[in-house]
């Protein structure tokens, strides 16, 4: 239940995000459910093989690189589905940065308090 929750969650950022930022576009909540998927999914399964496989230029940028990075999944996932779109890599590291912050202020929410 807190996996749907969560991807609900990355779905209604995703959303706000596109009415914020001109340079990204969903066509629908749906679509938007869709991406939330598609960036997990690939988050889980494609960042690792790029994080290892660009370790040495991460290094030597002290860890900037992942920024990059995260901005190559988002336009991935732009590929992958149709109905969302990101007009350029920079637009995908905006929204790969508001991204993050969002989804880590509603995902504080779910957060289980241990001592009640």
């Amino acid at each position: 239940m807190k996996l749907i929750i969560r991807i609900l969650l990355s779905a209604l950022a995703v959303v706000i995000l596109a009415n914020i930022l001109p340079g990204v576009g969903v066509d629908s909540y749906t679509t938007a459910i869709i991406v939330a998927i598609v960036l997990s999914l690939l988050n889980f399964i494609v960042k690792p093989i790029l994080v290892i496989l660009t370790l040495p230029i991460t290094i030597l940028t002290l860890g900037l690189f992942l920024l990059i990075i995260n901005a190559l999944i988002i336009l991935l996932a732009d590929r992958f589905v149709s109905g969302f779109t990101i007009d350029s890599i920079w637009w995908a590291l905006l929204f790969s940065l508001l991204l993050t912050f969002l989804e880590s202020i509603f995902f504080s929410f779910l957060k289980d308090d241990k001592y009640s």
